[in-house]
């Protein structure tokens, strides 16, 4: 692609775009803007992008869309993950994306932060995974030199603390049900709780 920067167009991708922004905080809206743009980066670095899997504008779903559940819109009474799998398909389902697509983000956005799973569950969930783990550093197979054009428009704010925060404050809302043993808003309160 000649520009790495240029996002999809399109009612969906405009619907998911506005949503991220209205409901998340700057920080986590460009945050899942960085995820689509390394996720694509992955797809065209190991020859995915051609697949007859890949579509962009569901990569662009899943990615803008996959921290709903850490904005205004989530109630707090389930993992951030689920609740966001959840607005986001609601989201594709009023723009008249197929039954079966609306399942694929579901699952993209629900396993994304689950390591070891999402890489095995299909390109979309794989790319989505891999996207955001990138711009959480946990990922470095791309260029820092491709990176960088990236970061100087969406930038990151120092330490990930924004995205900890918000799974902390979504969690404490209802800790029962939105942090389950062993799930990553449960690790996250007992280390806030141990540092206390």
């Amino acid at each position: 692609m000649n520009n790495a920067l240029a996002l999809p167009a399109g009612p969906l991708a405009t619907a998911s775009l506005a949503l991220a922004r209205q409901s998340e905080s700057t920080p986590i809206a460009d945050h899942s803007i960085r995820s689509f743009l390394f996720a694509r980066l992955v797809a065209e670095q190991e020859g995915s992008a051609h697949d007859a899997a890949y579509d962009e504008d569901l990569l662009f779903a899943a990615c803008v869309l996959h921290d709903l559940g850490l904005g205004t819109l989530a109630a707090g009474k389930a993992r951030f993950e689920v609740e966001g799998a959840d607005l986001a398909a609601s989201v594709l389902t009023e723009h008249g994306v197929a039954a079966a697509d609306v399942d694929r983000v579901w699952e993209a956005i629900a396993l994304h932060s689950s390591l070891g799973i999402a890489d095995r569950r299909g390109l979309l969930t794989y790319l989505t995974h891999k996207g955001v783990f990138t711009d959480a550093g946990r990922f470095t197979d791309i260029d820092a030199t491709r990176l960088w054009p990236i970061y100087a428009v969406y930038p990151r704010p120092a330490g990930n603390h924004y995205l900890q925060d918000a799974i902390v404050e979504h969690a404490a809302r209802s800790e029962a049900e939105a942090a389950p043993p062993y799930s990553i808003a449960a690790e996250l309160l007992r280390q806030r709780r141990a540092e206390a």
